[in-house]
């Protein structure tokens, strides 16, 4: 008689990990990719196509050998083009040798980040709405996640008053994420000012995701790590996904003080090793001529919010113009559905596909969000098909 009873499957995955859901964006886009002739205003994917000079230094780096690891810390070259980026553009001077890693997105910085600064038990403020990744990250690093609920604000504004209200005596971290996803909020500058003197005099360290940078619409855009006594506190978290329509070279970046970015670094090596090379050498090329390749993009993008603002809004869907991000946000209670069924009987009936915002916390419950980074043509057609759900909605309810 075999004695040898194999425990079920989901005994075998630690805890911390089996309690954390699958991603909402992920799960609803399963769903997506089994229909056919679906516009969709889910994915935050740029539909431009890498400038076509960046594509090329990739094609030269690979025909001339580029296929080899670089320094755990990234080519040295791209970390004296990310410092001196971050300089002009940010207003923060970073050393390439010893204050700068090169990450496999930002998405893979930020975890570092956190894996490195989280102690067991620490408390970690972030705002919600936010993008999905934020508070699993925190559990993973077996953290305390703090959520601070900007819905329902003007402009999703985030304020001194609402940390300093959530905040206890083991808040250790603070995220930050402007322009904002999934909401596209900013975050004004004299408000800014006013967090970092907060973590200044709470002795907090800031993870500042500030990836969608560039696409400000409203006002030049201000990284809390410029901001007094802040350099030496804030991990400074960018890349090139967004601005530089370049998602799929997974490219990123992570300044901080020698202490932070080592720590950063030691998780990095045994895990990642490095980023790729063809995609370090097409990011040297993007940093060469940055603001003629962006400001295009971010003139269309521009436009476009424009035009789903006012029809939003218009339909009786109200939501803030977002200030950043290619992101709108707007709220569809009032229906007696939730923001998941909205979004899912919209794409049954409409071929329209929109991302709950439950996926991007509890907070989010009765808003879905929408990404203008699609074509003005599709943009209209998916207004037209939207009013049309929305009318019957309301005839019916």
């Amino acid at each position: 008689m075999n004695t040898n009873v194999s425990k079920s499957s989901p005994d075998r995955v630690a805890r911390h990990v089996r309690g954390v859901p699958r991603s909402g964006i992920r799960d609803f886009f399963d769903i997506v990719s089994t229909m056919k002739d679906v516009i969709s205003l889910g994915i935050g994917e740029p539909d431009f196509d890498t400038p076509w000079h960046v594509r090329e230094a990739a094609v030269f780096a690979l025909e001339h050998g580029a296929t080899h690891y670089t320094s755990n810390l990234g080519l040295l070259k791209l970390r004296q083009a990310v410092a001196g980026y971050v300089e002009r553009f940010f207003g923060v001077r970073y050393d390439a040798e010893t204050e700068v890693l090169i990450t496999v997105g930002v998405s893979e910085a930020m975890d570092l980040a956190v894996r490195a600064l989280v102690n067991p038990g620490d408390e970690v403020l972030y705002h919600e709405p936010c993008y999905v990744s934020y508070r699993p990250l925190v559990v993973f690093a077996f953290g305390q996640p703090a959520e601070v609920s900007t819905a329902g604000r003007p402009d999703f504004r985030l304020t001194r008053e609402m940390l300093e209200a959530r905040a206890t005596d083991r808040t250790r971290v603070l995220i930050l994420n402007f322009p904002n996803n999934p909401t596209g909020a900013c975050l004004p500058r004299e408000e800014v000012a006013r967090i970092a003197a907060l973590a200044v005099e709470r002795d907090w360290i800031v993870l500042s995701d500030e990836i969608y940078a560039e696409l400000s619409y409203d006002g030049r855009h201000t990284s809390i790590a410029s901001m007094p006594g802040m350099r030496e506190r804030t991990v400074f978290l960018h890349g090139f996904s967004k601005a530089w329509a370049m998602t799929g070279f997974r490219m990123g970046y992570a300044c901080a003080p020698p202490e932070l970015t080592e720590a950063m670094m030691k998780i990095h090596q045994y895990t990642m090793l490095c980023a790729p090379i063809l995609s370090q050498e097409a990011a040297i090329e993007a940093l060469r001529h940055p603001e003629a390749d962006i400001r295009g993009m971010r003139d269309e993008y521009n436009r476009r919010r424009r035009v789903i603002h006012a029809a939003l809004n218009e339909m009786g869907l109200p939501c803030e113009c977002p200030g950043g991000a290619f992101y709108i946000f707007p709220r569809v209670t009032g229906f007696g559905l939730t923001s998941k069924e909205f979004a899912l009987r919209l794409l049954d009936e409409e071929k329209v596909a929109m991302v709950p915002g439950s996926a991007f916390g509890a907070c989010g419950e009765g808003y879905v969000r929408c990404s203008y980074a699609t074509s003005m043509d599709d943009i209209r057609e998916a207004m037209t098909r939207l009013r049309r759900f929305v009318g019957r909605l309301r005839r019916t309810a």
